[in-house]
């Protein structure tokens, strides 16, 4: 069985569907700003980025958004010519679900209309026979609580008539992730339940018509790793796609968890694929049809020109409402507002061992390199014209660890690197991996000011739905950002 994802790092709930020959996948992205990640792939296992859906304030506000708030769970789906992209903010749950169009995945993406009335999370679109498109999501009452459907436009976001609970699954905890297929008479409802920890699992039932009893697949759930040993874990938030050739494919969250009990995740939950196989009537999954290749997910940005790419994002604000493009190689970050959220120029960590490196002009204000999970877990290199600090945040404890003179030369070069630490004995080592700190001379020599325990900086201990990210944060003044670099390690 895979342990290798198709999209590796923060990149949870992936929805999948296909145009001619070549297939897309978007999934959350929660307080991020620009938000919902799109992918292309013409093989299924090769995946590069195309862009970030909403791009603009008008469609995505996030800026009180609390960590693991914002966007959940999108549904992408090609119909008609377009590209129709459903989801939820939950900042503003109240609007009901939003729904944005393109011509072209990479976009420019419409202005969202809103369902008013479809209050919940996770909704999907499916279109009928008769070009009627079903809106179905996982409702949160307080007159319907379930899997509840209803025809709407999606050009208006105009509810055609009265929502129906559909399913409310096997019984297992949160039932919600639904999306529906039409298949050879049948709807397929697929759903997420159990929880998106180690008791996740994909389920489906099916039914003639929307007006009637969904029947549960005798073989539930089709797909869990839930009490077993395998790598990779939390499996579920699955989707369906019908290939060129006729067969089909799954696309699901997993996570890659290491250390001792319970065992720690880091880059949060990632997207991996398998075959499926219809049998009875039933899909079932084949976790060997694939054999992703891992990318290379190493870069260097020195920021030639204005447009940035689409890797970068930040919490609660847009990258362009704090970052400024002067020149090539000098990108300035300003310092928010008293009061206002805190930028970060971030870009989520793809690998289990890297080595992110930034090269700051500190003259003007102070900058950090950090790397964490949300505002209050996170490791930094803090650093003004004199000085570099080096921090600890797990929770409300917040440490100065070691403090150094910023060497001579050409700006601050701060350095993190993240490793597998070292086993002793018969046991894995109790963390997942070991987080490094440094700062680098001219000449490349590392001045290490510590080297702290990664478990801080996961899930298990921070909570939440995303997962790593590492960036320049301006934290006074004005910050220029030279180069920023990132380099994975086997």
């Amino acid at each position: 069985m895979t342990t290798t994802p198709i999209i590796a790092g923060f990149h949870p709930d992936p929805t999948i569907c296909r145009a001619g020959d070549t297939y897309y996948i978007a999934s959350s992205s929660f307080e991020y700003a620009p938000g919902v990640p799109i992918h292309r792939s013409t093989d299924l296992v090769t995946w590069t980025p195309v862009t970030n859906a909403l791009q603009r304030p008008d469609q995505l506000n996030v800026h009180a958004a609390p960590a693991s708030t914002g966007i959940y769970a999108p549904t992408l789906r090609h119909h008609g010519g377009k590209f129709w992209l459903v989801t939820t903010n939950v900042v503003e749950i109240h609007r009901g679900q939003l729904i944005v169009s393109a011509d072209d995945p990479a976009g420019p993406w419409s202005e969202p209309v809103h369902v008013d009335g479809a209050i919940g999370i996770d909704p999907d679109l499916a279109w009928d026979e008769d070009g009627t498109c079903h809106l179905t999501w996982a409702s949160s009452g307080p007159e319907l609580t379930g899997i509840t459907s209803a025809p709407i436009d999606p050009a208006t976001g105009k509810m055609l008539g009265a929502p129906r609970v559909l399913w409310s699954g096997t019984g297992l905890a949160y039932p919600e992730g639904p999306h529906l297929y039409r298949r050879d008479g049948w709807w397929y409802l697929m759903l997420a339940e159990g929880g998106t920890e180690r008791g996740h699992a994909v389920t489906i039932a099916r039914s003639r018509s929307l007006e009637e009893p969904f029947e549960a697949a005798p073989a539930n759930p089709i797909l869990t790793h839930r009490s077993t040993s395998h790598r990779v874990q939390n499996t579920g938030h699955a989707d369906l796609v019908r290939l060129a050739d006729g067969s089909w494919a799954m696309v699901y969250l997993g996570v890659r968890p290491r250390g001792q009990s319970p065992m720690f995740h880091v880059n949060g939950r990632e997207t991996f694929i398998a075959g499926v196989e219809w049998i009875d009537g039933w899909p079932v999954v084949d976790e060997e049809r694939f054999t992703p290749n891992p990318p290379d997910h190493s870069f260097v940005d020195r920021f030639d020109s204005p447009g940035l790419d689409p890797r970068w994002v930040s919490p609660n604000v847009f990258p362009h409402a704090f970052a400024r493009w002067q020149a090539p190689g000098r990108l300035v970050l300003t310092a928010p507002a008293e009061g206002e959220p805190r930028p970060v120029l971030a870009a989520r960590a793809r690998d289990l061992q890297w080595t992110a490196e930034a090269r700051l002009d500190t003259t003007g204000g102070t900058g950090r390199l950090l790397v964490g999970i949300d505002g209050s877990h996170w490791y930094g290199l803090t650093a003004d014209a004199g000085t570099v600090e080096a921090t600890v945040v797990i929770g409300p404890a917040s440490t100065t660890v070691a403090r150094l003179p910023v060497p001579p030369g050409d700006g601050v070069r701060l350095r993190i690197s993240v490793r597998e630490p070292a086993a002793v004995g018969l046991m894995p080592p109790p963390e997942p991996d070991i987080v490094e700190l440094a700062v680098l001379a001219a000449d490349g020599t590392p001045q290490v000011l510590g080297a702290f325990d990664g478990r801080y900086l996961s899930t298990e201990v921070a909570g939440g739905f995303t997962g790593r990210t590492f960036g320049v944060e301006p934290v006074t003044g004005e910050v220029v950002v030279h180069q920023v670099s990132y380099r994975a390690h086997t």
